[in-house]
């Protein structure tokens, strides 16, 4: 079992007071877990959660460039990505594109260290209907482009025949119900931690709840397997194995890059492949996939959604 901290330890660890902590817990997220009436604090996910709130990030201005004949990706994973980065290396003999699986968060702490091209996120916003700008107003010097890649169907993955008869969010407080989890930082995650405070729901009481896996095929295969009864995710992985899926709603999902990496070669060569039919006929091939806005500019308030 991960370290498990107390009241007065996690205190002295973040060094604030006890009636502090339990305001953060309330009002902030901490993550915490109530056994026989005592708080106690899982320190990896305390340690994560300090880093989701981490604002203030060292100057990037010294740091080295990218190598050249490479282009980095960053950030939130998905399937159509990893066939249209498969794609452009069948297509370009250079740049070279690969692709770290960081987390939304991740890939806007990437692209502000100079350690990628482009980051790519699904981070939605407190208004529940814009994504990503905020996030990225608060992580960077100044507001990237964002192009969108896709919007997607975004829900829970749940076995064949749904034989749960799981319904919805709430329906995974069941007792008995085991889910398996992406990790904080995730757009996935922050999502499903969105509506389990709408449900009134705590999360971390789930069975599975600390289980987390890296990828949303991931997530499908853990279903498919039998060690798990549900798991956020995309359709796009539902439909890939063959499993079911109850749909939470659409999201964008954006490339962001600095300006002033925006018209490098190989940024605009990916970015011009989106409105390519060898793409799009990639794309067309997945279920949960809707790429009418995909390879546009996309502004604050400007998509109908």
């Amino acid at each position: 079992m991960k370290q498990l901290l107390s009241t007065k330890a996690i205190a002295e660890f973040l060094n604030v007071n006890e009636k502090m902590v339990y305001t953060l817990v309330a009002e902030k997220g901490l993550p915490a877990s109530k056994v026989t009436g005592k708080w106690l604090f899982p320190r990896h996910l305390v340690e994560q959660w300090v880093e989701t709130q981490t604002i203030n990030y060292p100057d990037t201005g010294n740091l080295q460039p990218l190598q050249q004949g490479i282009l980095v990706l960053a950030g939130s994973n998905d399937p159509l990505l990893d066939r249209a980065i498969s794609l452009f290396n069948s297509q370009y003999q250079a740049p070279l594109a690969v692709f770290g699986n960081l987390g939304s968060m991740g890939g806007l702490r990437a692209l502000r260290q100079n350690l990628c091209h482009i980051a790519s996120s699904h981070l939605l916003q407190e208004d529940e209907e814009e994504y990503n700008f905020d996030y990225a107003f608060q992580e960077l010097d100044s507001m990237p482009a964002v192009v969108n890649f896709s919007r997607r169907e975004q829900g829970l993955l749940v076995a064949a025949d749904n034989p749960k008869k799981i319904a919805g969010v709430a329906d995974l407080a069941t007792p008995g119900m085991r889910i398996v989890n992406r990790p904080l930082g995730t757009g996935t995650r922050l999502l499903l931690d969105r509506e389990f405070k709408k449900a009134g729901i705590k999360g971390e009481k789930i069975e599975g709840y600390g289980h987390e896996v890296h990828r949303h095929l991931d997530v499908g295969l853990e279903i498919l397997a039998g060690r798990a009864d549900a798991g956020p995710g995309i359709c796009a992985v539902a439909g890939l194995l063959n499993i079911g899926f109850i749909p939470i709603r659409w999201e964008r999902f954006d490339l962001m890059i600095l300006r002033n990496r925006f018209f490098d070669e190989g940024v605009q060569q990916f970015l011009g492949l989106l409105h390519e039919s060898p793409f799009r006929k990639m794309a067309e091939a997945f279920q949960g996939y809707d790429i009418s806005l995909s390879g546009k500019m996309i502004y604050p308030g400007a998509i109908d959604r």
